[in-house]
């Protein structure tokens, strides 16, 4: 069968799962490669052994060094019971690998991560095709922000402008693509400028490429105050990407479930597609380590799907495979939120929303 009639199959496969369960997405891949505390010989591997300046901490490039312990990764949330698994490359645009002078390899790097992940999911559905498993090919926020000035001293100076940004992720997008993701996650959006930016070269990278996948959107409410870094509130980043029409919109990362709850109803509230959400294990404790443990944890969730919030659900940092089972379990036979039919109004956005008659 050609590729792209797989993945026309895969749309509509995922499409009509959603319209009967909660799908589970996976934890945290950086907490458990702490837990492997490997070093900097670790990092480097035999083919970067001689590498110029320092690379432990950079978890994207294991999918080239450390390939097993990412497949292992990737393994276990999805016998802990994930439908959706997300590729090793939270940083793998060419932007954030300029930290480590590797944007070149940035290409590699999203391509065999996609493979790998492809590769662990096929093993399992091999196992068990009543139960399909999905590549999510990450696009992360990259290092850098279009709408917020680094200098206090000059507010109107940016490291990094739209077309940069649109390139990076034009790269990154086809090399997900091609190493086999089902969907495309753009997550943890702190700035909706470089979502914006990220969702146009999604569809360029469509374009190019001649098919397109679809697309989850996820942002990030970064404190209690209940707005993105760039100061929008839930609704008003809702109502700039709405016209994506992505197959989801969620949040992600920073807050823990119990102070997430709010803005997770509010989304459910104004949202037309599906929703997703994975929260963080609470917030970090003085050791930057994440308390909330998976019973606790699970309780909150089940509450968001029995509340009717949730259409994807799954972990930020902190959370492991033994969240994800506990997600799983305990929203097995919870039907997931019901799309919404919302008025027809003019809706618009700038910190807050704006919706008109």
């Amino acid at each position: 069968m050609p590729s792209n009639a797989v993945k026309v199959n895969k749309r509509e496969q995922l499409t009509e799962a959603l319209k009967h369960r909660i799908l589970i997405l996976d934890g945290a891949m950086g907490t458990m490669i702490q837990e492997y505390k490997l070093e900097e010989q670790d990092y480097r591997g035999e083919r970067f052994k001689d590498w110029h300046v320092l690379i432990k901490g950079n978890n994207d490039l294991l999918s080239l060094t450390q390939p097993k312990i990412i497949a292992d990764i990737h393994r276990a949330y999805l016998e802990a019971g994930a439908d959706i698994i997300e590729t090793n490359t939270f940083n793998a645009t060419t932007i954030s690998m300029e930290d480590y002078d590797m944007a070149s390899l940035s290409r590699e790097i999203n391509f065999e991560s996609a493979k790998l992940a492809r590769s662990v999911c096929d093993e399992l559905e091999a196992k068990d095709p009543s139960k399909p498993r999905y590549v999510a090919g990450v696009l992360g926020p990259t290092s850098k922000t279009c709408s917020i000035s680094p200098d206090v001293n000059d507010p109107g100076y940016r490291n990094i402008n739209f077309d940069k940004l649109v390139a990076a992720y034009v790269e990154s997008t086809l090399a997900l693509m091609e190493g086999g993701a089902d969907l495309i996650l753009i997550e943890t959006i702190f700035d909706t400028l470089n979502a914006k930016a990220a969702s146009f070269a999604v569809e360029e990278a469509f374009e190019q490429a001649g098919r397109s996948l679809p697309v989850m959107i996820s942002g990030t409410i970064t404190d209690a105050s209940g707005r993105t870094l760039s100061g929008q509130t839930t609704e008003a980043f809702y109502n700039s990407i709405r016209h994506i029409k992505p197959l989801s919109i969620g949040l992600n990362c920073a807050l823990g479930p119990d102070l997430l709850r709010q803005y997770v109803e509010e989304l459910s509230r104004v949202c037309e597609t599906f929703t997703s959400v994975y929260p963080n294990a609470g917030l970090p404790n003085e050791f930057g380590e994440y308390d909330l443990e998976a019973p606790e944890m699970a309780q909150e969730i089940i509450d968001w799907g029995k509340s009717g919030f949730i259409n994807i659900v799954g972990g930020c940092c902190g959370t492991t495979p033994a969240h994800i089972k506990a997600f799983a379990k305990g929203l097995e036979g919870v039907k997931p939120r019901q799309l919404p039919e919302l008025e027809v109004r003019m809706r618009l956005s700038g910190l807050e929303a704006c919706n008109l008659n």
